[in-house]
């Protein structure tokens, strides 16, 4: 055989083995919102899920806490997703921190939570499938396409949404889309989490509480939760990231704590081996972290690891072209066009850009909130395709602010609901009226502003 061959062709016939009037592409915090959404409005949905359960970086990434939901004490996260934290709060499984509507959760029972409803909505999960392609003719798709133990199969839909995070179903396309920060030729960093337990909370309370007054920013970077403590480490050898504070947040349980910590720069989450790569180095970190915790904070002394992130924490990939897009302007000034499907309040959280030690936050100067134009989900050049979560139409430092998973829910109700009314009408997403989506969000308990 000629070793200098490099590639092999195959041809082979794919069984398409369901046929909907919605498929959402990924089951996290936007999919499988998304796809309750969809089942709720009438239409036949299915979701196509890569790991064994649902709710991606809530689960499988350990992304925590979810933020924010409320703006003054005022609910501006509402509907389906405000639904969710209700019913994970009555099973024990979240705190809603006051004022900031910040939310702590238990991954388990948000795992359970998220298949709970899914099957009362009567949607269809296809888990253990990885997308692998889809085909489009005339400007529109077909099917789309992954790999699981039976193989390759496929499932076919009057319309699709893309909530995969990193816009592979619109990639794969021929969506036009830019992969972070391009003009700065910069991604922002990943994060592998990981939680512990059997930790003195209030011994580490009194700690943070004790140097409250000794947090600072300098050239760009946040000196806040033991600062102190990390300096103290460097000095004796015990610390080699560049990382100059602890990003440490209490679970549903006193004595379990979620980490926030590690930083790897570079990574490509659209590429397996930068991934790779990826996990590697952030599970290093996790190690590293971990031991500084158990010798220099106190409180954690008898702390025990209970997992890392099943995935890295992916903060930016892909920002698919659409209609419309989000810019750090309509951010700052608070805009809330009449066309808007969702409003939130977040501040723009770029990490990265000055280097691995280095945060910004650019927060709203004028109004409360502001809202994601419906044209944000909707992707240019294909139709019978919709975009939620953090793939949406924006500019690279306004995702910063709408990755965030409470957005990211509110878009996955928005898609579901223009899915589920494009299909009904036989009608193009680009052409349903986001006055129709906006009075069925309302109808479903979303909070929209006039």
């Amino acid at each position: 055989m000629d070793k200098k061959v490099r590639s092999i062709e195959i041809s082979k016939r794919v069984p398409i083995v369901g046929n909907y009037d919605v498929v959402v592409c990924g089951g996290g915090p936007a999919g499988f919102i998304a796809a309750i959404a969809a089942a709720r409005s009438g239409a036949k949905t299915a979701v196509v899920e890569q790991y064994g359960f649902l709710g991606g970086m809530a689960t499988m990434g350990l992304v925590t806490p979810l933020s924010v939901f409320t703006y003054n004490n005022e609910k501006v996260i509402g509907g389906i997703p405000w639904e969710f934290i209700e019913r994970l709060e009555k099973m024990g499984g979240c705190i809603i921190e006051k004022p900031l509507g910040n939310v702590a959760f238990d991954p388990e029972l948000y795992k359970l939570l998220c298949q709970q409803m899914m099957l009362e909505a009567g949607v269809d999960m296809y888990m253990h499938s990885y997308l692998s392609g889809c085909q489009a003719k005339d400007g529109k798709i077909s099917c789309i396409l992954f790999e699981n133990k039976n193989g390759t199969e496929a499932i076919s839909a009057d319309m699709y949404i893309d909530c995969t995070g990193d816009g592979d179903v619109a990639a794969r396309a021929g969506v036009p889309f830019e992969n972070g920060n391009e003009g700065l030729h910069i991604t922002q960093p990943a994060t592998m989490f990981f939680r512990i337990g059997n930790v003195n909370a209030e011994k580490l309370y009194h700690e943070i509480e004790a140097h409250k007054n000794d947090f600072y920013r300098k050239d760009g970077v946040n000196y806040r939760s033991l600062h102190w403590r990390v300096a103290e480490a460097r000095a004796r050898g015990d610390w080699t990231l560049d990382r100059v504070s602890i990003g440490i947040f209490q679970g549903v349980k006193p004595d379990e704590w979620n980490i926030n910590t590690s930083r790897i720069m570079g990574i490509d989450s659209t590429d397996s081996r930068s991934l790779t790569e990826g996990e590697i180095e952030g599970r290093r970190q996790v190690d590293e972290i971990f031991r500084f915790l158990k010798k220099y904070v106190p409180g954690c002394e008898d702390a025990r690891l209970l997992c890392s992130g099943s995935t890295l924490g992916i903060r930016e990939s892909r920002h698919i072209h659409g209609e419309k897009t989000l810019t750090l302007e309509d951010i700052i000034e608070g805009r809330t066009p009449h066309d808007s499907v969702l409003v939130c309040s977040n501040s723009a959280d770029i990490h990265g850009r000055f280097g691995p030690k280095s945060n910004e936050y650019v927060v709203i100067q004028n109004g409360d909130w502001y809202g994601i134009p419906y044209g944000c989900l909707v992707p240019q050049r294909i139709d019978g395709l919709l975009l939620a979560g953090r793939c949406f139409s924006a500019t690279s430092d306004a995702a910063g602010a709408v990755r965030v998973m409470p957005p990211c829910m509110c878009m996955g109700q928005a898609a579901g609901i223009a899915a589920s009314l494009s299909a009904q009408q036989c009608m193009n997403p680009r052409n349903i009226q986001p006055a129709q989506v906006r009075e069925t969000l309302r109808q479903q308990g979303a909070f929209l502003p006039d």
